[in-house]
């Protein structure tokens, strides 16, 4: 072998880079769709998996997850209270003592929970209107609205909807009727002295409506304060009688007067 033929056996070849699309496997497998685009195209892996899930979030257990529908309620009742006269509508109440009507449904551990008279407000109803005649169904006490509590509002779910239900609670005076239970929804119906609500009352919502009662009673009970001279407001306490107690102004006075006064030297014994 010459010198010159060694030389050529000796070098390297060089590898020619492979054309895309000539069926090697830098470019074939991709194209050929056995590896890359094409299994993410045949949907087996990626796409396919999330489309064939039904658009759902999937959830802890495995099932699809949806967003569940929000419905807004609204509902009216309150306090029907006896014994503005002197005597209650049966005569079983001492003069003088006030009461209200509640309405005790079971749990689902048997125990009765006390609350005030209240459902949903039927098309066409003003609240007011509501509150009379869910009152009237549940007690078989008919009232005369005379003025508003307020009102609650909570969130609940129910048959897969999240609820938020909204409760204007009303005072109403005691017009006729006798109490009874034939509502299917309440177990039990009862006069209640008005001091004894917040010891009665299942829900402390409501025991914070029947404070707001009791005060509103008082007022409509005792009446207004008494005004005073021409332009006092109602509730004011009475001006100061003259020489019967000296003003800011002549107390000021004294003070400074005393103020100017010379400091006597050396001690002096307590008076």
């Amino acid at each position: 072998m010459s010198p010159a033929d060694h030389s050529r056996s000796g070098r390297r070849r060089r590898r020619r880079p492979a054309q895309p699309g000539n069926g090697t496997r830098s470019g074939g497998a991709r194209n050929g769709g056995t590896r890359g685009a094409g299994a993410r195209n045949s949907g087996t892996r990626n796409n396919g998996a999330r489309q064939g899930s039904g658009g759902g979030r999937r959830t802890g257990d495995g099932t699809t997850g949806r967003r569940m529908h929000t419905v807004r309620e609204t509902s009216a009742g309150g306090l029907v209270i006896d014994g503005f006269d002197r005597t209650s509508a049966d005569g079983s109440a001492p003069a003088g003592e006030l009461r209200a009507a509640l309405i005790g449904r079971l749990d689902r551990r048997g125990r009765t929970l006390w609350s005030m008279p209240k459902g949903h407000v039927e098309a066409g109803e003003t609240v007011e209107q509501t509150a009379t005649r869910e009152i009237a169904e549940e007690t078989g006490i008919r009232g005369e609205v005379l003025a508003s509590l307020g009102s609650i509002d909570y969130w609940f779910v129910s048959d897969g909807r999240r609820i938020h239900k909204t409760v204007h609670h009303f005072l109403l005076r005691y017009q006729g009727g006798e109490l009874s239970d034939e509502d299917y929804e309440v177990s039990e119906v009862e006069w209640v002295p008005l001091g004894e609500l917040s010891g009665r009352l299942a829900y402390a919502d409501e025991r914070k409506l029947a404070a707001v009662a009791a005060e509103i009673l008082g007022e409509m009970i005792s009446g207004p304060a008494p005004r005073g001279d021409a332009g006092d407001e109602v509730g004011a306490p009475p001006r100061p009688q003259p020489g019967s107690e000296p003003s800011k102004r002549a107390r000021r006075r004294r003070r400074s007067h005393r103020a100017m006064l010379p400091k006597p030297r050396g001690k002096t014994s307590p008076t």
